[in-house]
């Protein structure tokens, strides 16, 4: 059985995460652990520690974790986590919210490895529009 890399979506609102999440799921399948961690524990805008690591242990099905933070606070959000929780197969991806998780969820559904996972979506912070 062929453990996918995890993907967790980071964001300060929920129903932003929660449609990039469906938006993953069309490309790379059902197969794919895509989950999210999308404002506050009591559902305002902002990012929660708790859902965060929560999102984490969720995705992890052995194959590692790709986070995805959607702006500044939630990198501090998911740092902290990953500052008291430290594991080396869970990773704070520096890419374009949508396109660097698009990036990493069509890799992770061929059944790619973290390190190609990760340089797929860092490498979608380069990739131009027009």
């Amino acid at each position: 059985m062929t453990r996918f890399v995890g993907i967790v979506l980071v964001s300060h609102s929920a129903e932003l995460a929660a449609g990039l999440r469906e938006l993953l799921l069309q490309v790379g399948g059902e197969s794919l652990t895509i989950e999210v961690a999308g404002g506050t524990d009591e559902g305002g805008i902002g990012t929660s520690y708790d859902l965060v690591r929560a999102a984490i242990e969720k995705a992890d099905a052995g194959a590692g974790v790709l986070l995805f933070p959607d702006l500044g606070s939630s990198v501090l959000t998911a740092r902290a986590v990953l500052d008291d929780q430290p594991a080396s197969d869970v990773l704070i991806v520096d890419a374009p919210f949508v396109e660097g998780a698009m990036a990493a969820a069509v890799l992770a559904a061929t059944g790619a490895d973290l390190a190609t996972a990760l340089a797929a979506a860092e490498e979608a912070r380069d990739v131009r529009k027009l």
